[in-house]
Parts: C-alpha cells; structure tokens; sequence
C-alpha cells in the first residue's frame, strides 16, 4: 500500500509505502507525526469512510424471496473507486483525526494507492443478526466461493430492520471480506503514552467536557446537542492510545498469539523493561521489578517503564497476525542498549507477521537494525559473529522487508509539473542487502560532532 499526502502539516508533497517494517526518520518539525497519525486515523476509519451501495432491488428481493446471492466479484470491480472516494470522504475528515482548525487542511490531499488487481478474498464469512432471542438473517461466504449469500431466518413480516440499516449491514459485510485483507489492523503508541501511564484513571476527555459543559450549562441543558456533540481536543492516535490504556482491566482477559505460542518473545519484554506489569482485580496498575518483591504505581515506575507499557500489553493481550504497530519515537527514555534490543523485538514480530511503523531520532535503533541485515547472510563469519554476539536467527532481517524514509527538505517534480521544486517531501533511503541503511538524517550530526571533537583533540598542533 502506497500513501500519497498533499499539504500535510509540514510535508508539501510526498509518497510512502507500507513496508513490513517502515521508517520514518529526521529532524523535528519535519512532518513525520503528520504522516503517522494520518496513516493511523486512515486504517481505523476506512470502513465508515467507504461507501458500497446494495441496490434497493436487492433488498425487495431478499424480502420477497428471502434470499439473495451477491455477486462479491462485481463489487471488487469497483475497488479503485470504493477507495478513491473513501480518500476523499477521509481528507475531509482530517480536522477530527487531528483536532485541529479546518483551515488547516483545506488544501490538504490524501491517497490510498492499492494493487486491486490482485485483491484476495478473506475465505470465509460468517454473521447473524439478532433482536433479542430471535436470529433475524445470516450473512454467509464459504471458502473458495465470491458469492454473498444473505437468507432470512424469519417471516419477512418480523423483519424489524429498517430497509436502509439492513442495506448497511450488507455492505459493512462486503467491506471487511473485500478490504480487510488489504489494511492491516493498527495498533498506535502514541508519545503522550508516557503521561497516559500516570493520569489513565483520570484521562475520559468527552466525560469530563461533558461534565464541564453540564455545569456551564445550569438549567439550560439541551440533553440532545450533548449527547451528540463530537468532542475534538485531543487527536484520534492521542484518544485510541489513551482509550487502550484505561481498559487494561478488560484487555488483561485477553490473550495475543505472541502469548500463546511465542512466550520467549514476551520474557524478552520483561528483560528490557526488569520486571512485569500487572493489572488488580480492582483495575491497579503496577509495576514489579524482577526479585524485589515489591509493586511500584506508575507515578513511582521509571519513565522507561511507562514508556514501554502499551506495548508491552499490546504484546501479551491484543497481537494478532497481519497488525501494523505503530510506535512514536520507541526510543521515548529508553538507555542505548535498550534501544537496540527494541529494534531486536521489533524485528522478532516482523518476521512472526506483524507490521511495524515508527519514527524516531534514535541512530541506534537504526545500527542496531543495520546489524540485524548484515548478520542476516549466510556466510560462516557472520554465524560465528552472530552467536559470539547474542544474535538469534529469529532476530535477523533482510533488507527487503525494510523502507526507511528521511522527512527531509528536497528537490521534486511536483505532479502536473515539469520541473523540479524544493520543498519538504519524504526521501526514501538506501538500504543495502549487505550493508544496511544510509540514514543520512542522523550520518549528517554525527560526522559534525566528529569534526568538532577532532579540531578540539588536534588543535593546538
């Protein structure tokens, strides 16, 4: 999937694509949080955001006959549109995801580029629809089939769906079947997580505006107006990360794949961070060093400690298989090594099938990851290296499965034009099978410091 932006934020024009693992480096203020959360608020709404119609004959049919079998094919045929217009209805809701001024984005250009040609199918699809104890109509796709079989399972006259409601549910169907394969499932930490670890118990944004506006209010209360009003002041990543995090009580009943079958990936994660998280019965929240036998709250916990919690129960409670984990800046208070070992956690889950996207400034976590693809070559010298090392093979990477881009000011052919003009763009990096990636956002400081420290050291010669 390829992301195309317009006038966003800082980035006048750019394009990148979803790698298996994606990068997203350079100096503040650059537009790299622009493109992350835009990507983040596009893969968490694209349902609401793309429209299919089911035709109005369709749903007399399925009344009348009480069945109807849809075509899936012809809605994959329509793809490329499903997704153009979804774009749209989405650019014009970057003010919400973002909380900010309309004015901001009223130039804005936001594309989803997809390969539909070779759309797969998710394999099978099963739901029921219930009014209390009664089952309404199923919803049915078996595997190797592009038909959508829609039955009735009572009396049309006990149909209690609005017509354009059960239309809804039809299409909501088609959706996940046709698109699900091609947008992974997002999972965002945020760089406010940090400040969600201390305040979670206290952090419900629309409970407590609604309870200010209540108050202000007095006797003059429209119930309706506050019922529905949206409130915006916190951006869609900020609100999903923080949502996350007030209901680990309920997130703790769950268990990930990486917990059922990968146990050694998450005694990893208690190595990095020394230590556990564990949720009360009563909704607490502490953190355990290894062997001290004591419970820290998080207000007590190191920052590196709080840094790291929504990842670490993302890990244990919510990973599926296909997840893209979105994290800003993971180096976020974290010592050197233990920026490496994220990168080395971070390549673990990539090659288990889990997506990842990150910014960061961190030029370990890119050496770290320069390593990983050069140990990953099948050359005794390297073996030897790689277990003198510590270096696993599950860890190892290739530079396939890498896209680095630098947010950086460049030169461009912006579309439509001929010739080229400098403006703040995303450049993506090279990355070299055997020597990994030039990530000059980062090469450019350090050879100055370089140069520094040497005029100081030789300078009086």
């Amino acid at each position: 999937m390829k992301i195309k932006v317009k006038n966003l934020g800082a980035l006048k024009q750019a394009e990148f694509t979803i790698g298996d693992f994606t990068i997203i480096c350079g100096n503040n203020n650059t537009g790299k949080t622009y493109a992350t959360y835009a990507l983040f608020g596009f893969l968490y709404t694209w349902r609401r955001m793309f429209s299919i119609k089911i035709k109005k004959d369709q749903i007399d049919r399925l009344l009348a006959d009480g069945v109807i079998r849809l075509d899936i094919q012809e809605y994959v045929e329509q793809a490329l549109q499903i997704i153009a217009q979804g774009c749209q209805a989405y650019t014009k809701e970057l003010p919400k995801i973002f909380a900010a001024v309309a004015e901001r984005f009223k130039e804005t250009q936001f594309q989803a580029i997809l390969e539909t040609k070779k759309i797969t199918l998710l394999s099978k699809f099963y739901l029921e629809t219930r009014f209390g104890d009664a089952s309404l109509f199923s919803i049915a796709k078996t595997e190797q089939s592009t038909e959508l079989v829609v039955t009735l399972l009572v009396e049309k006259e006990n149909v209690k769906i609005p017509n354009d409601i059960l239309e809804q549910i039809i299409a909501d169907a088609l959706k996940n079947i046709i698109f699900v394969p091609l947008f992974p499932r997002p999972f965002i930490a945020s760089t406010e997580r940090t400040g969600a670890a201390i305040f979670r118990k206290d952090l419900n944004f629309d409970r407590n505006r609604l309870f200010e506006e209540i108050s202000d209010a007095g006797q003059n209360i429209d119930r309706t107006e506050l019922l529905l009003k949206d409130y915006g002041d916190y951006a869609l990543p900020i609100k999903t990360n923080v949502d996350f995090i007030r209901r680990l009580e309920t997130i703790v009943k769950k268990s990930s794949f990486i917990a059922e079958n990968h146990p050694d990936i998450l005694a990893d994660f208690a190595d990095i961070i020394g230590g556990k998280y564990t949720v009360t019965h009563n909704d607490q929240l502490y953190y355990e060093p290894k062997g001290k036998g004591v419970k820290l709250s998080m207000d007590e916990s190191s920052s590196a400690v709080r840094s790291l919690l929504d990842i670490g129960f993302y890990l244990r409670h919510e990973a599926q298989v296909g997840d893209l984990l979105m994290v800003d800046e993971p180096e976020l208070n974290l010592h050197p090594e233990n920026q490496r070992r994220v990168a080395r956690l971070f390549a673990r889950l990539v090659n288990l099938g889990i997506k990842i996207f990150i910014t960061t400034h961190s030029d370990y976590i890119i050496k770290e990851l320069n390593t990983l693809i050069m140990l990953n070559h099948d050359k005794p010298h390297l073996k030897r290296i790689a277990e003198a090392e510590g270096y696993r093979v599950e860890e190892l990477i290739s530079a396939e499965k890498i896209k680095v881009y630098i947010a950086e000011e460049a030169s461009i052919i912006p579309e439509g034009k001929t010739r080229k003009t400098k403006c703040q763009t995303l450049t993506a990096a090279d990355i070299h099978p055997e020597l990994g990636i030039e990530a000059r956002s980062f090469d450019t400081t350090i050879e100055t410091m370089n140069r520094i420290q040497e005029a100081i050291f030789w300078g009086e010669e």
